[in-house]
């Protein structure tokens, strides 16, 4: 007769079950995976397969008793709390380039043409969507995913199962990272904030000096043009700021 004891259930189970919720509370927190035409299903395989392959990398896993219900709780509470971190941080750097594009839709005057995005329920702009497209495809292209899986595997040498659950926030701080959004937002956007300032410049004067030409049917269509050709200019540019916020920021979990 096959039997099998609690000890063997538990040198099966444990090595899995805290990586697999960790990656999960992960793909739950982190932009594109999060939204809801991303199905269940995938996000709960994709998280399955990841804790899986990362088995050989892993720290070994502390014993938890199954009838210890608070401390199954506790530590339950410490991988989701982990996991959701680490997805908000990575979507603390979209926001940021999302930001950058409401701040040059502001100075082109595209902010006038606001819709509603069911992804985040709120109003956006056409330039910060084209940022979030351009940063989702830039996540991909530069191996961001590999990096955030990198990130995931040292979070458990950094903050192990079981040993203070929530040290992890005196430690990261992660109250403070909101201030990430303004900070790496301005710094994408100031170039073409300050070229666009400069055109406005240079309309106010043109104005003075010849006030029969109307500034107002001259000006939004050559500060939209310059705004879109700068723009497409500066997209080159993006992955090196994009990449420095992202490591930035993950490496509150190694």
């Amino acid at each position: 007769m096959f039997s099998v004891t609690e000890a063997q259930l538990l040198a099966w189970l444990n090595p899995l079950l805290w990586p697999f919720i960790r990656t999960l509370a992960l793909f739950a927190g982190m932009p594109v995976f999060s939204q809801r035409n991303v199905p269940m299903r995938v996000r709960v395989g994709l998280a399955f397969f990841v804790s899986l392959c990362a088995q050989t990398s892993l720290p070994p896993m502390p014993a938890t008793p199954l009838d210890s219900l608070p401390l199954l709780l506790l530590l339950l509470a410490q991988q989701l709390l982990i996991g959701l971190a680490m997805g908000f941080a990575v979507r603390l750097v979209f926001a940021a380039l999302e930001f950058a594009g409401e701040l040059i839709g502001l100075q082109m005057g595209l902010n006038f043409a606001g819709f509603f995005d069911p992804a985040t329920g709120s109003q956006g702009t056409a330039s910060a969507r084209f940022f979030g497209a351009m940063v989702a495809f830039l996540f991909i292209a530069i191996n961001g995913h590999l990096l955030l899986i990198n990130a995931l595997v040292q979070s458990f040498a950094a903050f192990p199962v079981g040993e203070e659950p929530f040290h992890f926030l005196r430690v990261a701080q992660p109250q403070t990272w909101g201030a990430e959004i303004f900070r790496i937002g301005l710094w994408i956007a100031l170039p073409l904030i300050t070229m666009l300032m400069f055109v406005n410049l240079v309309l106010g004067v043109i104005s003075r000096v010849a006030p029969q030409i109307g500034v107002f049917s001259v000006g939004f269509p050559l500060t939209v043009s310059i705004g879109l050709v700068g723009m497409v200019a500066t997209l080159p540019l993006m992955q090196q700021p994009f990449l420095v916020a992202l490591e930035r920021l993950l490496a509150a979990f190694s």
